[in-house]
């Protein structure tokens, strides 16, 4: 049973712009980047890795459309996509979320390494060559 005080499994229909059977997507409340959207299990799961084939692929077309809501919207020129599974990778909801996060020319000065930045004194590896 979902905690009753999990901000994904009590969201009012409003805040969801996207859904199908086993998952849906909404705006992040607390975006990145202008389009900052997450994918949600319906059912409340903690991880990636005990969500079935059904899930994994719904979540995966309602990426793929709320990126395209996000190109027609504020065209980005890139997206970065992500999941903090646990706690010691960040998660601080406890319920399994995909980000997507469209990223813009010059929101930051040189963003090669992308995700590699969760870890910064190991992101710049092209300069310890």
């Amino acid at each position: 049973m979902p905690p009753l005080t999990c901000p994904f499994c009590t969201l009012t229909r409003e805040r969801i712009l996207g859904e199908n059977d086993h998952a849906l997507w909404i705006r992040d409340g607390f975006p990145v980047s202008p389009g900052h959207s997450l994918v949600i299990p319906r059912r409340h799961t903690g991880s990636f890795f005990d969500t079935s084939d059904a899930e994994r692929q719904a979540m995966l077309a309602l990426l793929d459309e709320a990126k395209a809501a996000a190109e027609a919207e504020f065209a980005p020129a890139g997206f970065n996509m992500g999941i903090n599974d646990g706690p010691a990778a960040g998660q601080t909801v406890p319920h399994l979320h995909i980000h997507l996060i469209p990223r813009y020319e010059g929101d930051q000065a040189d963003p090669r390494g992308g995700v590699r930045w969760v870890i910064p004194e190991k992101a710049d590896y092209w300069s310890r060559r």
